[in-house]
């Protein structure tokens, strides 16, 4: 086994680790990358809570990938095209498209326990992929999404899991709060002749409560989305947009951040406040009612309940303010009991939870914040503007997205932009063992505790926390006005100065680092929101109802970086298909 070395100091209470690539999240993009990296290098992946808790383990629908003879790559890449309502880089979405096969076919080699026709289910998950069952969702011309049952993503991440699991060189750490990335310039050791580069992290650990240092040769952000800045979301706890506010206190760009997929269907109920109903649902031909049985989506648009998921958002949101009903529901009863059970499984067995029996009954439905479609600007090998420093997954930017994500593209990508990823950071790591020019050894200090004390106001951060997602889902949800935008920003600045405040004077605890990421992350969405003087895709204002003839990313910069931008994609609004 390959030792990762470790130094501490009994003193201070300091623990510094070392490692080549450190990887914060245990989702579907993070293990893929270590998995696809070497096993010569030492590997850690931190998890903020167990390692199940990433979105993955709870995606439910499935793969978007074209498996079928009567599909067509090109089918695939003009849907994407479609539903990303001309924001879409071109190159992106080939490039993740044409991956999709290779992606499946690799997962099935893995053991991933797929659904298979009808003929094949009793055999052996290593077949042909042509044995697989494939459904619909919103936005796809055809069945194209390779699934598990309706519990994919847990048993995606439970075969990755074991595997990464079984690799030495690979350690996990639970329950560690990444807290900034460590770059060179922060630190003032940059040499003349170096550039800037990201070199390692300060991660909280909950178990201690101590503030460790991890130096990495790189680093690799995939914590997910931001969905947790919203009220309602189907999201785990944990997904508070740590890695986009993190990148970009450490001077990276971010992009389109207005465009928050609100995921039509998540089930309207006390006990159950954010589980999906997949929209693998509606796939198999579920129907959209009011309560008095009425149909409605044929007031909106001519695929239904199959449109894209901005479209049934608006549409359910505009029935319940219309009719001023807290939900609107699903039913699948048609379909009889046994199709029911056979394909969804998972979601009778919570609906049954919440004694609701979905062969019998109408499911009660909302929208809730689902997906952040913006993020991390990155390359489509996740190179973000700072050197050594990657974004994979929901926390990257690359184009695929546009102005809404169609279901099923999430997975797709993650993995797509982890291989690219992996197999970039080794040839960087290559390289520079070639060269003989490792990361130099830098005097990291350790985190400094020495002018604050231990917080007896926690209140502060519970009152914050619930008024920024209350705002945000008030003012910055499904529809907006500049009005609403412009009093959400005023109220999350002085939220923001409240919370600096507190993380100048107190020692940090996991609550803390949340709302400081989802405050930043609140503020970069209401930005992009308030440049966007148009509805296009998930953002839809009062104001300028209409779209635009030309499509412009919404790109923020930091402050202070505007002369060192590493062009990680083109910001000029002329041409969002060429990498610079």
């Amino acid at each position: 086994m390959i030792q990762i070395p470790q130094t501490s100091s009994t003193s201070n209470n300091w623990h510094q680790l070392h490692c080549d690539v450190l990887i914060i999240g245990s989702g579907a993009a993070g293990l893929s990358v270590a998995l696809k990296l070497s096993t010569a290098l030492n590997i850690i992946i931190l998890s903020k809570s167990e390692i199940t808790e990433a979105s993955t383990y709870y995606a439910q629908g499935g793969i978007a990938a074209v498996i079928d003879d009567e599909d067509s790559l090109d089918a695939h890449i003009q849907d994407t095209l479609t539903c990303g309502a001309g924001l879409c880089r071109y190159e992106a979405v080939k490039h993740v498209v044409e991956a999709g096969p290779g992606i499946i076919s690799w997962l099935n080699d893995l053991g991933v326990p797929f659904t298979r026709t009808h003929a094949h289910k009793n055999q052996q998950t290593t077949m042909d992929l042509s044995s697989l069952h494939l459904t619909q969702e919103g936005g796809h011309s055809h069945r194209r999404i390779i699934h598990a049952a309706d519990a994919t993503g847990a048993a995606i991440w439970q075969v990755l899991a074991q595997k990464v699991k079984q690799r030495d060189n690979i350690r996990l750490l639970p329950h560690r709060t990444a807290v900034d990335i460590i770059y060179t310039d922060k630190l003032n050791q940059k040499k003349p002749y170096q550039p800037n580069q990201a070199c390692g992290a300060y991660v909280f650990n909950q178990s201690t409560n101590a503030v460790e240092t991890l130096q990495a040769r790189a680093i690799v952000l995939a914590t997910g989305g931001a969905s947790k800045t919203y009220l309602y979301t189907s999201n785990p706890e944990v997904a508070t947009g740590d890695g986009i506010a993190m990148a970009w206190r450490a001077q990276c760009r971010v992009a389109n951040m207005e465009f928050m997929q609100f995921h039509p269907t998540c089930l309207f109920h006390p006990k159950m406040r954010s589980f999906l109903i997949s929209e693998a649902l509606r796939g198999e031909g579920g129907h959209l009612k009011l309560p008095n049985g009425e149909r409605f989506m044929h007031r909106f648009h001519p695929l239904l309940e199959l449109a894209p998921r901005d479209v049934v958002a608006r549409a359910i949101d505009h029935e319940m303010k219309r009719l001023g009903i807290d939900c609107v529901f699903l039913d699948i009863r048609h379909k009889g009991e046994a199709f029911i059970k056979q394909h969804f499984p998972t979601i009778y067995q919570k609906c049954l939870e919440a004694d609701i029996d979905i062969t019998a009954q109408s499911i009660p439905v909302v929208p809730a914040a689902h997906y952040t479609c913006g993020g991390v600007m990155t390359s489509l090998n996740g190179e973000t503007d700072l050197p050594g420093l990657y974004a994979v997954g929901e926390t990257a930017s690359t184009g695929l997205h546009g102005a809404n994500r169609m279901a099923s593209n999430s997975l797709l990508e993650c993995f797509s932009l982890a291989f690219c990823a992996a197999a970039h950071i080794q040839q960087l790591l290559q390289v520079d063992n070639q060269h003989n020019q490792p990361l130099q050894a830098l005097e990291i200090p350790p985190w400094d505790e020495s002018q604050v004390e231990d917080s007896d106001e926690d209140i502060v951060i519970s009152h914050n926390w619930h008024e920024l997602r209350r705002l945000m889902w008030d003012y910055v949800g499904i529809v907006r006005t500049d009005k609403r935008l412009a009093r959400a920003r005023r109220r999350i600045q002085l939220l923001q100065q409240e919370i600096l405040e507190y993380y100048s004077h107190y020692r940090v605890s996991n609550n803390l680092l949340e709302l400081r990421n989802l405050m930043t992350v609140a503020e970069l969405i209401v930005e992009c929101a308030l440049l966007r003087k148009e509805s296009r895709g998930l953002h839809y204002t009062s104001d300028y109802p209409q779209q635009l003839e030309t499509a412009i990313d919404s790109i923020l910069i930091p402050a202070g970086m505007e002369t060192t931008l590493n062009n990680v994609y083109q910001s000029d609004a002329t041409d969002y298909d060429a990498m610079a």
